[in-house]
């Protein structure tokens, strides 16, 4: 890891929390409620395509490094210019409470 980490985080990126409404059918709908505006370092890793629907679906993996934060959870989502990401893992690289590293796939 590069010494200034910081100073790579470039991007502005939203945080969102999933908010779960009865739709009165026994199930629930989700709506996106925004948690913050923060800075991020957005690498792409990969792309490929699957099969959704009986179609292909264009699949984007993604990396974030953003400040650490309290709070965040795989629950969440991030947005990141007209791009909706779900986070898959959150990580701690080296434990000191400094960084967070998110991996994340696009939504189709």
């Amino acid at each position: 890891m590069k010494n200034n980490p910081i100073g790579d985080m470039r991007e502005r990126v939203t945080l969102q929390s999933p908010l779960l409404e009865a739709d009165g059918a026994g199930g629930a709908d989700v709506s996106w409620e925004d948690e913050a505006a923060i800075w991020a370092k957005v690498e792409t890793l990969s792309g490929d395509e699957r099969v959704t629907g009986e179609r292909l679906a264009p699949r984007a993996r993604l990396r974030l490094t953003i400040r650490h934060r309290e709070g965040l959870n795989a629950a969440m989502r991030v947005l990141w210019k007209t791009r909706a990401l779900d986070i898959r893992a959150i990580r701690d690289p080296d434990g000191r409470k400094h960084l967070l590293i998110l991996d994340c796939e696009e939504v189709a």
